[in-house]
This record gives structure tokens, sequence and C-alpha cells, in this order.
């Protein structure tokens, strides 16, 4: 087994999109796919990325720049591929 290691990135939420159902069940399914443990904070408060409730009460709004850390053995791709999801995210008409 590889050794652990740890990552961390800054990404921004598109001007036009907030953090809510559907951008963050994206995010959160996206994040399970990893083996590393992943957070993602905005503002002052911090959830585990696999947790829908936890990522949803961050109540992140568009333009919000959002940390996120990850630790286990894929722990660089799930944060360059987490940032980009956060970035490339688009309102979808519900």
């Amino acid at each position: 087994m590889p050794a652990s290691s740890e990552a961390q990135t800054t990404a921004t939420l598109p001007s036009d999109v907030d953090l809510h159902a559907r951008p963050a069940a994206a995010f959160v399914r996206a994040a399970m796919a990893f083996e590393a443990s992943v957070t993602i904070a905005a503002d002052d408060r911090e959830a585990d990325a696999k947790s829908l409730l936890s990522v949803l009460a961050l109540g992140a709004k568009a333009g919000t720049s959002v940390t996120l850390r990850a630790d286990g053995p894929d722990a660089a791709r799930a944060v360059d591929t987490l940032g980009e999801l956060i970035a490339g995210l688009v309102e979808t008409p519900g």
C-alpha cells in the first residue's frame, strides 16, 4: 500500500452557482470515488467532502473560494479533480 500523502488546493465556485443540492451531490459523488479522506472549507466552516449534509451545511455561495484538503494515497489526484469540478460547476434548471 502506498504511503499516505496530503494535498491541498483552493477553488472558486462559479459566479452563478451556489453549492446547493444538485452541485453538492455531484461534488460528493466525485469525492466518494477517492480513497483519501477529503475536507472542504468555506469561510470559517469545514466539512467532510463525502457527506452531502455536511457540504450543504457549509452554505457556500456563488463566487466563494473553498479550500480542499485530502489525506491518503490518492490525495493529490483528489484535490486536483475536485478543484476542477468546483470551478467547472454549472447551474442546471430544476
